[in-house]
Order: C-alpha cells, then structure tokens, then sequence
C-alpha cells in the first residue's frame, strides 16, 4: 500500500511538471547553483572572420549571443526547443539575436535554449521559452551597447582603441565593470580583435560587475552545436591596441 502511495505521488509531480513544461533534472556538475546572468553581445564582423566564413551583408551593429547564468549550464536536456513558442517575436530575434553563420534559421536560438536557458529558467521571469527571449530582447535594448559605444567615440574603424577606454565608457554609462573579450593577436602581430562584450545582472535583474570568476571550463562541455569559434576568444589585454574592425559587405 505504501509503495503505491509513493508511486501514485511521484506520477503526480511528474505530470504537474510536466504541465508546466518542466521537468526535474538531479543536480549535477553542469547544473551549479548560479548567481548572475551575462548578457552577451558579439560583433559580426569578428564572428565571421573567426569562423573564416564569408557572411552575407552581416549586421553593422552589436548582436545578441545570449543571455547566460554562470556557473550552469544544459540544465535538463529534457526540455526540447520548441520554435512555436517565440513566432510572435521572430522579427526582434532576427534583427537583435540572429544566427550571424546562419542567417534566417534558427540553431542559434536552440543551442541558447538548450545550453543556457534550461538553468535560467530556475527563475520565473524566464522560466519559459517565450520568456526567456523575450527578456533577452528587453535587456539587450535597455542596455544599447551600439549607442554607449558611439556616443564615446568609439566606432568599427581601421585605427587601433584602447580596451581602458571601452570599459569606460561602459563604466561611466551603468557604473558597472563589464567582460570584454579579444581575438588575441596572431603570431608575428601586436594587434588583438574586438569579439564579445558581456554585461552582467543580479538574478533580480539589476546590474552589477562582471568581476567574478566564471569556470571558463564550463563553456565549451556538452555544447551540442560546436561553437568553435568562441574557443579562440580571450579577455581582452589591457596593454595591446585593439581593432574594432568595419563589418564587410559582400
């Protein structure tokens, strides 16, 4: 009797869980308690030359990678993408969050889900495919990197920046330290490549430095999709010129 009490019980969290479109998955070691999330935005022009692929017309403005908690990731493989829940924002995703290596499909927005958003989804602003991208797309405008970065000066151009004054200029807009992430220089150059700049918040969504370590181990474990070209970017050197390149048009 006792035993099919349990078992009556346990079918019943599982189909409540279910309902809700989630499903338990035991702690593991990908599967950390996090304590932020980073808002992540990559530069077009460096995407595609990192993956030496010649992008068609790529986006002349920062985009959304994604919006990852630290410290977590593949959280329950349970959980598939499912492309009806986020039709009604198609055009803000493809415009803010589009697949740069593959324009107009959807793997990006997958392996974001699966990898990153499976853990964020521990919170009930996102605990929802909808609201996950939905929530990414409203941070991503409140945060405008596009229009800090220009409105210091600093534009895709040939001549070299300084990363000291891209950080300041985040700084002295949101008082708060973001990541910022380089192409190191390729051997015989002393010239690294602006690639990735992530902006941190609390898990009540306020910002807040980016400062702690992240297990940077975690990054490229169980990743379905192969970004590979993640696995040359670096934090950026403080004392190298740095080459916020023009995106190319073909």
């Amino acid at each position: 009797m006792v035993l099919c009490l349990r078992h009556a019980l346990a079918v019943l969290v599982t189909l409540v869980a279910i309902h809700h479109g989630f499903t338990y998955v035991p702690k593991s070691r990908h599967n950390q308690e996090w304590k932020k999330l980073i808002l992540t935005h990559h530069w077009p022009a460096t995407v595609c030359e990192m993956d030496h692929s010649h992008c068609k017309n790529p986006p002349k403005y920062w985009t959304l990678h994604g919006l990852w908690p630290d410290k977590a990731q593949m959280c329950n493989n349970s959980w598939p993408f499912e492309y009806s829940e986020i039709q009604d924002i198609l055009p803000e995703l493809n415009h803010y969050w589009p697949d740069i290596l593959h324009p107009n499909k959807s793997q990006l927005w997958k392996h974001e889900w699966q990898k990153h958003g499976t853990c964020a989804a521990s919170l009930e602003c996102l605990n929802t495919q909808h609201k996950y991208f939905s929530k990414g797309l409203e941070l991503y405008t409140k945060v405008d990197l596009n229009s800090v970065l220009e409105k210091s000066g600093i534009v895709p151009s040939t001549k070299y920046y300084q990363i000291k004054d891209i950080e300041n200029a985040i700084i002295g807009c949101f008082g708060v330290v973001p990541k910022i992430q380089c192409v190191p220089p390729h051997q015989g150059e002393n010239v690294q490549t602006l690639g990735q700049i992530e902006i941190c918040f609390t898990k009540e969504l306020q910002l807040r430095n980016c400062t702690e370590p992240v297990d940077e181990s975690l990054l490229s474990l169980n990743d379905p999709l192969n970004w590979s070209y993640n696995d040359d970017l670096h934090v950026c050197d403080n004392s190298t010129n740095t080459l916020y390149p023009p995106v190319k048009e073909l």
